[in-house]
């Protein structure tokens, strides 16, 4: 005889979208539509910030090591929004890992991604131990040590952290990796 209600939000539409149905749950309607749209403020801000950059970086985000698995849905959209273009867009539509998982580590390599992003659930995340793949020594990411963790509560959880923190994360080491690829040019 208890009211149960469920979220699978998988996409940053999901997520507003869960954050909606709470606030109204809980008879916060007004301030719920506040906090929504002083987010979706930000990301427009974060958006428009990354057009400053000369070329978007080709990022791979690993939300596992064995095996690599790429991001889901959420994750490539922040991407997007922080300036940079998933390495595998197509993996991110799958909404269980097992669809997310990248058979030939090779695969990753044969993108380049100019920067990783890590967050191994519940373990954390190893530069050094992604460098140190066989055949990676070429990935531009690990020629110019652009490897870099994001915590896990920060991007993986579908919530309010993922729409903040972690796209605030991703979005400052992409706009660095811009200023260094500006004192190249």
């Amino acid at each position: 005889g208890v009211q149960v209600t469920v979220f699978n939000q998988r996409s940053v539409a999901d997520i507003f979208s869960m954050m909606y149905q709470v606030a109204a749950m809980v008879g916060k309607v007004d301030q719920g539509l506040q906090l929504i749209a002083q987010m979706q403020s930000n990301l427009l801000l974060i958006k428009e910030q990354s057009r400053q950059l000369i070329r978007r970086p080709v990022v791979y985000f690993e939300e596992w090591d064995t095996p690599n698995m790429s991001c889901i849905a959420w994750v490539s959209e922040l991407i997007g929004i922080a300036g940079g273009d998933d390495c595998f867009p197509e993996l991110a539509a799958m909404p269980l890992g097992k669809g997310r998982i990248i058979a030939d580590p090779l695969d990753i390599v044969r993108r380049g991604p100019d920067i990783i992003f890590g967050s191994w659930c519940g373990k954390k995340f190893r530069p050094e131990h992604v460098a140190a793949r066989a055949g990676w020594q070429d990935v531009p990411a690990v020629k110019k040590n652009q490897l870099f963790e994001i915590k896990s509560p920060d991007i993986l959880q579908p919530g309010p952290a993922a729409l903040t923190d972690g796209v605030s994360h991703m979005h400052k080491i992409i706009m660095a990796w811009g200023e260094i690829g500006r004192a190249h040019v």
